[in-house]
């Protein structure tokens, strides 16, 4: 890699991730919270700004795709039993962890040490399950996909995706507007109106809004700003168009610092997010080394995380890869894969916290 390259990917990671690291804890902008409070408190705020940056994402990814700015987006395939199981794992272990796979990583920047405990476990779910124990059951899970080919949807195997390709056989990811035959444009059209309808019914008014920090449509805006310029970054600067994303980032970020393999684009934007939210918990005079005397919630948060990287291995992606950048792509893994992140989320809601106040 030539040095001007690797200076190009190394300042482009890092601002984008320092970006990312400010907005995220300025906003307090976390997904574990933002489906929880559905659920467990009737607000909807942290909800709004996801989706406020969902809508940015969704029409800024496709303009700069339709425009040339990006090479394709990477669209990825429709693995039904993975999706669905990986995303419901990471929903549960989110909970338990105390934080999103962007969320636990922000707030390592913050000094939560239990956050620092809870990115441990993800690593170690990560890699459990792509490289040692879970490896068998992890292949067995996620070597079925469906795609779209010439002559139908079809069900193919890892092996028969990899020979289609290497014959030039034309295969498609399932995406929302291949699936009903529309261009995808009118798909963002009509996502983009219910998106508006729920956030336009919300509170605006200055209950809304926090003491310090950014209330939540600034958030939301500016989170769907950065995934839209890290879709241009990433490609540009990195070699290809994979956006923000935390869980295969995260193992190359493992693999970086313990075994010296070669340091990715992403790896320069996690180190950047966790600056960023160091930076902007010391201009808030929020950053202080936060631990806990529970051992009992130190272990909880390590098998949460484990939990979440299982989750995040099997479902191909986290709750933004999923959440944000995949489904800005409309991609129809990503549409599943977040629905069962929610109901997973809600489920260890509802054992965590609901439950146990109802048998007070």
């Amino acid at each position: 890699m030539q040095e001007v390259n690797l200076a190009a990917i190394v300042v482009s990671g890092l601002f984008i991730g320092f970006m990312l690291g400010w907005v995220l804890q300025r906003g307090r902008v976390c997904m574990n919270s933002a489906f929880r409070d559905i659920i467990f408190v009737a607000d909807t705020v942290t909800f709004r700004a996801y989706l406020t940056a969902l809508l940015i994402t969704i029409i800024g990814a496709n303009f700069i795709e339709d425009y040339g700015f990006v090479k394709a987006l990477y669209r990825q395939g429709f693995m039904p039993l993975a999706n669905i199981t990986g995303g419901y794992l990471f929903g549960i272990g989110m909970v338990a962890a105390g934080g999103c796979a962007s969320g636990i990583w922000y707030k390592v920047g913050e000094g939560m040490v239990p956050s620092w405990i809870s990115v441990t476990g993800f690593v170690a779910g990560l890699l459990t399950t792509t490289d040692g124990i879970l490896f068998r059951i992890y292949q067995i899970i996620t070597n079925y996909q469906l795609w779209l080919t010439n002559s139908g949807i079809k069900l193919l195997s890892t092996k028969q995706v990899e020979e289609h390709w290497a014959a030039r056989i034309d295969i498609y990811p399932l995406t929302l507007y291949n699936l009903f035959g529309v261009n995808k444009w009118v798909v963002i059209a009509a996502l983009s109106v219910l998106i508006l309808i729920f956030i336009l019914r919300g509170e605006f008014s200055s209950k809304a809004k926090p003491k310090v920090g950014y209330v939540w449509y600034v958030s939301g805006v500016l989170l769907g700003l950065i995934a839209v310029a890290a879709w241009w970054a990433s490609d540009h600067f990195g070699g290809k168009p994979r956006g923000l994303s935390f869980s295969g980032p995260t193992i190359e970020f493992f693999r970086w610092i313990t075994q010296g393999d070669s340091p990715t684009w992403s790896v320069f934007m996690i180190i950047g997010m966790v600056l960023g939210s160091f930076g902007s918990a010391r201009a808030l005079k929020e950053f202080k080394i936060k631990t806990t005397s529970s051992g009992h919630e130190l272990v909880k948060v390590f098998l949460g995380g484990i939990l979440m990287g299982i989750g995040a291995a099997v479902g191909g992606g986290c709750n933004i890869g999923h959440g944000l950048t995949g489904v800005s792509t409309l991609a129809l893994s990503s549409f599943v894969t977040i629905m069962f992140i929610v109901l997973g989320n809600w489920t260890m809601v509802y054992f965590m916290f609901i439950r146990p106040m109802r048998d007070e």
